[in-house]
């Protein structure tokens, strides 16, 4: 059941990419990451206001990496949804477990076991299924942008992890985040263009924001309580979740090639995420 949190971030997440492509026709990617985050933010200091808890830290380093790592796999995933098919930009994010695998074995330099090694070339394999055969050059920087987002959340992941070992709450890793987003997205606005806002326009925001910051609460919560293996197997249930809100709300078909390369990489996660358990334990 503790695990089981990582599917109610699954359709979470689900929702909020099904929103950011709605959301893709009234503002630009950098303003849907900035009113994500603080609508993120003011949820969260609404909670900690009402609890009456002090989001005073030690480890403002580690917050900080966090937030940044966040914010640039957030931005860069943001935009690869507005410009590719929501569950070719969402699997190529969720590249993420191979990317953690080899960071994770790099970092503590333990030995490339056979079945790693063919778990990530079965994943990259993948990506190469999901991009060549259904993009056209026009989109191909966007999927490469997607799969740098995947690079930069397995980073973020690790920052997660450390901060919840040292005792961290769910609630304080997603408020410094939000704060850490905010911050940066809103300087780089700065130098970019807001567009007005519609009622349309605001109910989408809000969907982002809401759909996201619950998401990221049940996330944090499932790598907290829940068992490492079955949480990282489940988080690829917000692949399956985009791939049917794709066709039914957005209408988006997929060629054979795109579920193929999609069913690949799922596999592969699946692999990496079972194998690094097994070596973690």
């Amino acid at each position: 059941m503790k695990s089981s949190w990582m599917l109610v971030a699954g359709l979470l997440f689900a929702v909020m990419g099904t929103c950011v492509k709605l959301g893709g026709e009234y503002f630009s990617a950098l303003e849907m990451v900035f009113y994500r985050s603080l609508f993120g933010l003011i949820f969260i200091g609404a909670v900690i206001l009402w609890r009456g808890v002090s989001p005073a830290t030690s480890n403002v380093r580690m917050h900080l990496s966090r937030g940044l790592s966040g914010v640039a796999s957030l931005a860069l995933y943001f935009y690869a949804m507005t410009k590719l098919p929501m569950a070719t930009a969402i699997t190529l994010n969720y590249t993420s477990p191979m990317f953690l695998t080899l960071i994770t074995l790099l970092w503590y330099r333990e030995p490339l076991r056979p079945r790693l090694i063919f778990a990530i070339l079965l994943g990259f394999v993948g990506v190469i299924l999901l991009l060549r055969p259904t993009m056209n050059e026009s989109q191909l920087p966007a999927g490469l942008l997607g799969l740098i987002s995947g690079c930069l959340a397995a980073i973020a992941y690790i920052n997660v992890k450390q901060l919840s070992a040292i005792g961290e709450p769910d609630w304080r890793v997603v408020f410094y985040f939000c704060v850490v987003s905010t911050v940066t997205s809103g300087v780089l606005l700065c130098f970019d263009e807001f567009h007005a806002i519609n009622w349309r326009g605001a109910g989408i925001l809000m969907g982002i924001g809401a759909s996201a910051t619950l998401a990221q609460l049940a996330l944090t919560r499932a790598y907290r309580v829940g068992k490492t293996l079955v949480v990282g197997a489940l988080a690829y249930s917000t692949v399956v979740f985009a791939s049917v809100m794709g066709v039914v709300f957005l209408r988006e078909m997929l060629p054979l090639w795109s579920w193929i390369g999609i069913a690949v990489i799922v596999v592969a996660g699946l692999l990496a995420v079972r194998e690094s358990a097994s070596t973690s334990d």
